[in-house]
């Protein structure tokens, strides 16, 4: 996870600043540094100099920088500002050229998330759910049951268009869109309405538990012999000492196990109650929890009953095997791929603006915030090109979004104040720069140590 997580960010950041290196460049403006990560106190890793213009590999991996000449920026190199302008200096130039300058960075993000997008597409095409394909309807979890929906209902329309991908259903069109859905439900239309609060929900329980495929349950492909009872950790220290350390596990034969299931058999009923869907059979038996239950199975041809006790977690230790959804597959040509890539891209950023906006307004709760660590998390723990690539494209189109916010240093307070000279006529005052500069500081460090702490505390259950 922290290599795919350092290996795209790193891309990103160097593609970023070198948008902001080329643009400086091209108007004569002197470039002191290029730094991956921040040599924060005059600590880096290494550094070399070509022309005027060092670069190098700092310490602390919170992105990195170019350091113009001639700016207020994260240097707050004030000795440099205090003496008379230079020709090659960023002040000294027409604030239109000034602006492309601070948009470098931006732009540059935006055209790596397209072309991410645009060859991913060419290379792999697209592969989904037909939504129509799903016969049995829909499993609907906690968060799905609590917007009204029930098993077996079929969703057909979002807002009165046509759902034909099942992946529309958990896509920003219902997670941020707040839609209507039509649904079929016993042969009669019914519209339900998903609440614009649901992201906090999804941030809570997970996506998983809004709205799944209902499988038609298989035979029992494997029977577990034995699992491990771990003692309960109730303390935070010991939750992370018991990352380190070992403790002390007991193994115990599983429910299915000593009720005698074997692979192959086919579950009828549990408690005279049939069962033919997966959901069903997990519902029943987490409702039967440290009780035993009655479950009826066919064994080639023989039917017999079988009474494992449930245990405490609401298992009996058995495997149905992977259930394999309906697929099909479009392949796109290069030039229609550009297309679908760059609509991809824009509904990212777009996706993007609506979360901070449903944020700023509190239809969403800021614990949705996450860190470098939530992104590891979905980086995932295995190396797979396609995966690192559309999430590296995901985030370029975030850090595009996110650089363009109006906050004191960040690229978008830059942004923001050259305007302001543009219509006023003269620049804003260096003190003012400076203070903007510490203020934009103090709020994205304060950012980031909510966002770390968001996810520490998950980590915990919190």
């Amino acid at each position: 996870m922290a290599g795919q997580l350092l290996l795209g960010l790193s891309i990103l950041v160097i593609l970023h600043e070198l948008g902001h290196f080329l643009a400086a460049r091209a108007f004569g403006i002197k470039v002191e540094k290029f730094y991956l990560f921040f040599d924060a106190w005059g600590f880096k890793l290494f550094s070399f100099k070509i022309g005027d213009t060092e670069y190098g590999v700092g310490w602390l991996p919170l992105g990195g920088y170019v350091k113009i000449s001639g700016m207020i920026d994260e240097s707050m190199d004030t000795a440099q500002m205090a003496l008379p302008p230079e020709p090659w200096e960023f002040r000294s130039k027409p604030a239109w050229q000034r602006l492309i300058v601070m948009l470098g960075g931006i732009i540059v993000n935006v055209i790596v998330g397209i072309v991410i997008f645009w060859l991913l597409t060419f290379k792999y095409g697209e592969t989904y759910t037909p939504n129509d394909q799903l016969v049995n309807g829909v499993h609907p979890g906690i968060i799905g049951k609590e917007i009204g929906l029930q098993d077996g209902d079929k969703i057909l329309a979002l807002n009165g268009q046509k759902v034909i991908r099942f992946k529309e259903l958990v896509s920003s069109k219902v997670l941020l869109g707040s839609p209507k859905l039509t649904i079929s439900r016993d042969g009669k239309a019914i519209d339900l309405s998903v609440p614009e609060t649901v992201l906090n929900s999804i941030n809570e329980y997970g996506i998983q538990e809004f709205v799944a495929p209902r499988f038609v349950i298989k035979r029992i492909d494997s029977v577990v012999d034995q699992s491990i009872n771990k003692p309960k950790s109730t303390s935070l220290f010991k939750k992370i000492t018991s990352v380190f350390g070992k403790q002390k596990q007991e193994k115990i034969a599983t429910p299915a196990f000593d009720a005698g299931f074997k692979k192959g058999d086919s579950v009828i009923a549990i408690n005279n109650m049939p069962i033919r869907f997966r959901d069903q059979f997990t519902t029943e038996v987490e409702k039967a929890a440290g009780k035993v239950i009655t479950i009826k199975v066919d064994r080639k041809g023989k039917i017999m009953d079988l009474s494992p006790k449930v245990a405490t977690n609401g298992t009996i230790g058995v495997y149905f095997g992977s259930f394999e959804l309906p697929t099909r597959y479009v392949n796109y040509g290069f030039v229609e791929s550009f297309s679908v890539g760059t609509n991809e891209a824009y509904n990212t950023f777009s996706d993007n603006a609506k979360g901070i906006w449903k944020m700023i307004t509190g239809k969403i709760s800021a614990r949705n915030i996450g860190s470098p660590i939530a992104i590891a998390k979905v980086y995932g723990s295995e190396f797979n090109w396609e995966n690192f690539w559309r999430l590296t494209g995901l985030i370029s189109m975030g850090l595009a979004f996110m650089n363009l916010l109006p906050i004191p240093a960040l690229d978008g307070g830059h942004v923001v104040f050259l305007i302001i000279e543009m219509i006023k006529g003269r620049p804003l005052g260096d003190k003012f720069m400076e203070r903007a500069q510490g203020v934009g500081f103090v709020i994205l460090l304060s950012l980031m140590v909510f966002a770390f702490g968001n996810d520490i505390l998950k980590l915990f259950g919190k």
